[in-house]
């Protein structure tokens, strides 16, 4: 046996002892054990759903002051109707979202209400778009809503009411093109309008205040970001913000805090930050609150309704911490920390955190997928719920690391490295994971599934935060505008080429894979740099750019496509053939390395079509399957753990 041969023996062979010793694929993507938990507004009760061994999911509700005490309120109707989203109504009341998944496109989310102990289980939306309300009387609906209301969030006034948004459509679009709030009573089912009277048009987002009063009205028109506010005292709309879309002076607006003062998000010295702002004056305060050196802001505000104060804030930068106002929170927080050490501890309580019997802590670690905890501040003491993922144990999982290297123009390009278990020496086989969107943030410190698989498996694992990407400063996103296939694309082949640099990345055993735009960015790597990357995986990718345009199979909405996509990507007419020479299936006699591609049938995002085609048009056939009751994802656990034992299996073939 020549010494060739040799090294692909020893390597199958430690690759097959790994893959024996590592958690299967079921432990990653499974349905997880326990999740969504939530406490209750006043901190009895905690719920959470639990899914058994026949994977059967239930609602489990918990007192806070006794543990033992579970009562079970619902129980899911089987793998097609999984439960996705819990929420507290009022102290004894529940409410619950499933998803029809033998639907996977718009609509389709049921909601209901029951009482924890079971009692008055109540339907209040049905997500089948055949169903029509029924009217009774001139004024008032107290039947099941249609499909065109989804959930919006609670009231916070102790009442059997939840807040829902009415989606309104026009004559062209799949997507609904504007909304309105309404008042709907989880037991009688009684329908009202939250502010009535007229309102802004084309509103895609809403702000409530303290006291649950529609404030701030977000909308979108030619490219344009509006910002409305409604005056109490006038009840009468106004602009307090009309900017392009895609500068960073514009004005987002974050959260009203429970004194009703506003917080938006603004640009401060390249990257976001949090400010105050006056409405009477429609301006930010002169210095921001909160300022995230080398990260735009990204948190949530956790509130004190009782005592109408801000107490802290759940940020995120290359990890998630909080960052807490109140000195009593504070000092909670380090209290839970000892208890727990070695994890990113984020308490979570509703209306009255200081004073509540018990919080909830959602606890993590860049090696341990979140496991909720009871803490009762009288005893000091911490109470495991479970682990969404129990089968992961921590000396099974890799490390993560957060790094910044230079790209070859100079820009500063953030990337998370995933390091197999067991301190292995580099350089080792390697995945470049990319994120979809292209514009959005695509990872954070803590457990990931799909880079601990990979770790796993024995591959070092690199998620860049490529240009174009949100989160790091307004320059960064700035410069993937129009760069599909170009400076984006050599964004992912520094990340590669830093990788081997540091002895890390083995140069001959690289892989890139990645979903939705990282389909269409792996593609693009195996046609641009095939010496680098030696296969490569992509689920729902886009395969001709033009075809976003044009796809009658598409949900793209008309605004998006006249001014998001000309703007982020290019012009379909006037950069038709810059577009045409960066789709991969204008360029598939270049793609000639090994190639996985996965799709749903259903996808309506990025419609089956570009998988079709680009099959059509290579010489050498692609590993090729397709999800006949998937859309753009993967939301059935069945075929997600069918496609990562492929991916397993790929990669051993190809880059072992």
């Amino acid at each position: 046996m020549n010494p060739r041969h040799l090294s692909a023996a020893v390597a199958a062979i430690l690759a097959a002892n790994l893959a024996h010793a590592a958690p299967p694929a079921a432990a990653f993507f499974g349905m997880p054990t326990v999740s969504k938990a939530t406490i209750s507004p006043k901190g009895n009760f905690v719920a959470y759903l639990y899914t058994d061994e026949k994977r059967k999911q239930m609602i489990a509700v918990r007192d806070t002051r006794n543990l033992s005490v579970v009562t079970v309120p619902a129980v899911s109707q089987g793998e097609d109707a999984p439960i996705t989203a819990l929420h507290w109504i009022n102290e004894d009341r529940l409410g619950f979202t499933v998803k029809d998944m033998r639907t996977e496109f718009i609509g389709n989310w049921e909601e209901f209400a029951v009482n924890r102990d079971g009692s008055l289980m109540t339907h209040l939306i049905s997500g089948n778009w055949r169903h029509r309300q029924e009217t009774i009387g001139s004024h008032m609906k107290s039947r099941v809503l249609t499909a065109q209301y989804t959930y919006f969030g609670p009231t916070h006034d102790g009442s059997d009411d939840i807040i829902v948004t009415k989606h309104l459509w026009n004559n062209t679009d799949i997507l609904s093109e504007s909304s309105r709030l309404y008042r709907l009573d989880t037991k009688s089912r009684t329908l009202s309008d939250l502010l009535p009277g007229s309102q802004p048009a084309r509103v895609t987002g809403w702000l409530v205040d303290a006291d649950d009063t529609p404030r701030i009205a977000y909308s979108k028109d030619k490219g344009r970001c509006i910002v409305s506010h409604f005056d109490k005292a006038s009840k009468q709309w106004s602009q307090i913000s009309n900017a392009d879309c895609y500068t960073d002076a514009r004005v987002v607006p974050q959260f009203f805090d429970s004194r009703n003062t506003l917080y938006v998000a603004g640009g401060y010295k390249g990257t976001g930050a949090l400010y105050t702002f006056d409405i009477a004056k429609a301006q930010r305060s002169a210095e921001p609150l909160v300022v995230l050196d080398g990260f735009d802001f990204n948190g949530d505000p956790v509130l004190d309704y009782r005592a109408k104060a801000l107490l802290g804030l759940h940020i995120r930068t290359d990890a998630k911490s909080t960052v807490w106002f109140d000195p009593a929170m504070k000092a909670l927080q380090q209290k839970i920390d000892a208890l727990v050490p070695g994890m990113s501890n984020r308490i979570l309580c509703e209306n009255d955190c200081r004073n509540a019997p018990a919080l909830l802590v959602a606890a993590s670690s860049d090696r341990d997928p979140t496991q909720y905890l009871v803490y009762t501040p009288a005893t000091n003491q911490v109470v495991s719920l479970g682990s969404e993922h129990p089968d992961i144990k921590r000396a099974d999982m890799g490390t993560r690391d957060f790094q910044r290297f230079a790209a070859r123009d100079g820009l500063s390009i953030p990337v998370y490295v995933t390091t197999p278990p067991g301190k292995p020496k580099g350089p080792l086989p390697t995945v470049v994971q990319v994120h979809g969107g292209p514009w959005v943030r695509g990872s954070s410190w803590e457990w990931e599934n799909e880079a601990q698989f990979l770790a796993s498996r024995g591959y070092l694992v690199l998620q860049p935060e490529y240009r174009g990407s949100t989160g790091f400063g307004y320059a960064h996103y700035r410069a993937g505008w129009r760069q599909w296939g170009r400076t984006m694309q050599d964004d992912l082949a520094d990340t590669a080429q830093w990788a081997i640099k540091q002895g890390l990345a083995d140069p001959k055993r690289v892989a890139i894979m990645g979903t939705s735009y990282g389909g269409y960015a792996s593609l693009m790597g195996l046609i641009r740099n095939p010496e680098l990357f030696r296969c490569g995986i992509e689920a729902s990718g886009i395969t001709d750019i033009g075809l976003m345009f044009t796809s009658a199979r598409s949900n793209d909405p008309e605004q998006h496509l006249r001014y998001e996509l000309p703007t982020l990507i290019g012009d379909p007419d006037k950069d038709a053939e810059v577009l045409k020479q960066n789709s991969p299936v204008a360029l598939a006699d270049k793609l000639k390395n090994p190639l996985l591609i996965a799709h749903g049938y259903e996808d309506r995002r990025v419609p089956i079509e570009h998988a079709q085609r680009l099959r059509s048009a290579l010489a050498t056939p692609p590993e090729w399957v397709v999800y006949p009751n998937e859309g753009h994802g993967l939301y059935h656990e069945n075929n997600r753990i069918d496609f990562y034992q492929r991916v397993e299996r790929f990669l051993a073939k190809h880059l072992q």
